[in-house]
């Protein structure tokens, strides 16, 4: 591999439909399925999710094997890619600095605290063999409906998120990592989750340019080396019901003609609904080409990957898809593996990261405390300074609803990285009770009668604006006399819109480690919270 510069004649037809795909697979371990797409079909990357992540040293070695796979084929390397936007949508948390989300960065508004936290993301990324982070976000938070982005976003305003995204995006690839911004053309102002539904943008393109494109534009301009397009539908620019993702009018017209863009194009995962359900994975999959996508991404099934690949083979075959078209998206997809992988991650150097002992961590300790630094900057009092800080010779209540998929909790949070836990260093008496996002009448009753012998209830609030269950309860929290309650936010700021009654509320954007200890550290009045609102309260109004 080394320091070889590839073109794209050296690939035969079937390879350089290959190079169009990246995928994921199941487990900790390259599956066969996985070995043979890239042996055999010539697959172009691989993608990562928390399910093959386990720690630095395995992920190193899982690189090291998939690149050797590429390698022995005598193929390109591999575009390794993860989606590790910091904060909340964190794939591998184990042995490396997890670093605050946006919005959190959001809070604090400082482009060199963006710019760091993407350095050393992109730094620890690096010696474990990945060399694309599908990060940051530039959808601009702007309504407190949308149910996908949230805390993903840098806040509600397009000069704050292009700043900031711009920062990260420059951090990323100062540390030698493909960066991509996504979700073009903005997937700020949707009502509806691309997972699940196909959302709509119904504003006209002055609008659109105002705001939604702006920090993309701004993005562009600066060299970011990958544009992810969203599966939302944008009627101002593509008046056929058409999905960006599928949108020669946005990919080719508005990306590549209009803001000059003409680096690489991926897909966000054509296994979506916004996709597979409105118009299949093949056809997906042959529509995005033909709009102006070089990259594919399905990140799941092999069935599907399997089909996706079949789709391009076919639509070459049958003339709906040229060489030539083929050959423009290859010459972009080496020329950022030339820029990015060849010569700054030879084979060598993943072999060295390889040999990292099992259980060694990248982060420093230096990376560590900047982490705790940056959260102690970006907790935001909305309102109720005066119940600050706490009484630290009464007990507290601390209610902590977590995700819970049947009986299993989706996100585990150590006892020893909660709320509770850095409120016990500072040496105040506290029982945390744990209960669901949706809490149920029996967790309701439980938390009530404890409160009920309680003063001081601190009541971790997960998108309760979303959630009426968890809305009510505090609520009935807020009515009962002789509590001193204070809510803070672990996800969303929007939660005080549904939450008038309360009266001591903060935005800790995330529950991560980092921002519960800063948290902790206002609530006993050792830190004076510093951040400030990115968004507006104001925006809109949010579905109950």
């Amino acid at each position: 591999m080394g320091n070889k510069v590839w073109q794209a004649g050296e690939l035969s037809l079937r390879q350089k439909i290959g190079q169009l795909l990246m995928c994921g697979f199941p487990g900790k371990a390259p599956s066969e399925e996985i070995r043979k797409l890239i042996a055999e079909d010539g697959i172009g990357g691989i993608i990562y999710f928390r399910r093959n992540l386990e720690e630095p040293a395995q992920v190193a070695a899982m690189s090291a094997g998939l690149q050797q796979t590429a390698e022995q084929a005598g193929l390109p390397p591999l575009l390794i890619a993860v989606d590790q936007e910091g904060g909340m949508v964190t794939r591998i948390e184990r042995g490396v600095t997890v670093m605050p989300g946006n919005m959190a960065l959001g809070a604090i508004g400082d482009p060199e605290a963006a710019y760091i936290a993407g350095k050393v993301t992109g730094t620890e990324l690096r010696q474990m063999g990945i060399n694309m982070n599908f990060a940051p976000s530039l959808d601009v938070n702007n309504n407190p409906d949308n149910p996908v982005i949230g805390v993903r976003s840098y806040g509600g305003s397009a000069e704050l998120v292009g700043e900031l995204g711009c920062s990260a995006v420059q951090g990323l690839q100062d540390a030698g990592v493909a960066a991509t911004v996504k979700h073009f053309p903005g997937h700020g102002d949707t009502g509806e989750d691309s997972h699940h539904a196909l959302p709509t943008v119904p504003h006209d393109r002055e609008r659109l340019d105002a705001l939604e494109l702006a920090p993309f534009r701004r993005a562009i301009e600066q060299g970011t080396d990958a544009v992810m397009t969203a599966h939302v539908l944008f009627p101002a620019v593509e008046p056929e019901k058409l999905p960006a993702t599928l949108s020669s009018r946005v990919i080719d017209g508005l990306l590549r003609q209009e803001l000059g863009y003409d680096g690489v194009v991926v897909t966000d995962c054509l296994e979506m609904n916004a996709i597979a359900k409105f118009y299949g994975v093949g056809e997906g999959a042959v529509k995005a080409v033909e709009a102006g996508a070089d990259l594919i991404l399905v990140s799941h099934r092999y069935g599907l990957q399997r089909e996706a690949l079949d789709a391009l083979v076919q639509a070459l075959a049958s003339g709906r898809i040229t060489e030539e078209r083929i050959d423009r998206s290859v010459e972009r997809l080496l020329a950022l593996k030339n820029r990015r992988v060849s010569a700054e991650q030879p084979l060598a150097e993943l072999e060295s990261a390889a040999a990292l002992e099992p259980g060694s961590s990248l982060a420093s300790q230096t990376s560590l405390k900047l982490a705790e630094h940056l959260s102690e900057r970006s907790i935001t009092l909305v309102r109720g300074a005066e119940q600050l800080p706490l009484d630290s010779g009464k007990p507290v209540l601390v209610v902590w609803p977590e995700v819970r998929v049947g009986s299993e909790v989706d996100e585990v949070l150590p006892r020893e990285q909660s709320l509770g836990y850095w409120l016990e260093t500072k040496q105040l008496d506290v029982r945390e009770e744990r209960i669901g996002v949706r809490p149920t009448a029996e967790e309701a009753l439980q938390v009530l009668e404890l409160a009920a012998g309680t003063e001081q209830v601190v009541f971790v609030s997960y998108n309760a604006a979303f959630l009426p269950e968890q809305a009510q309860l505090i609520r009935s929290l807020a009515a009962q006399p002789g509590i001193r309650l204070i809510v803070a936010a672990a996800r969303i700021p929007f939660d005080i819109h549904v939450l008038p009654e309360v009266q001591t509320y903060l935005a800790a954007y995330e529950n991560t480690s980092p921002a519960m200890r800063a948290l902790a550290l206002v609530l006993t009045g050792d830190l004076t919270a510093q951040g400030r609102l990115p968004v507006s309260l104001n925006a809109g109004t949010l579905t109950p």
